[in-house]
């Protein structure tokens, strides 16, 4: 599916004037349009997001997987020291 045909969402977001020439000076120094500077970070923040998620999901199921393994009477006279 080619850019052209590919369904798009409008996003619009105000900025104060000084946030918005620090972004096109970012823009300008990666040789990118405010326009790809802006989706750029976007997508690069929402990649981290995505880890970190994803970290937060194996940490939380890799406690409840050892909670299985630990919650038993054998194991329970650890739990007083």
């Amino acid at each position: 599916m080619s850019n052209a045909t590919t369904k798009r969402d409008r996003l619009s977001i105000d900025v104060r004037p000084e946030e918005h020439k620090r972004i096109k000076v970012f823009a300008a120094l990666r040789g990118e349009t405010i326009r790809e500077y802006v989706i750029e970070s976007i997508r690069e923040r929402l990649r981290s997001e995505d880890e970190e998620t994803q970290m937060m999901a194996l940490t939380t199921k890799t406690g409840e997987v050892f909670k299985e393994l630990w919650d038993n009477e054998k194991d329970a006279q650890y739990d007083a020291v």
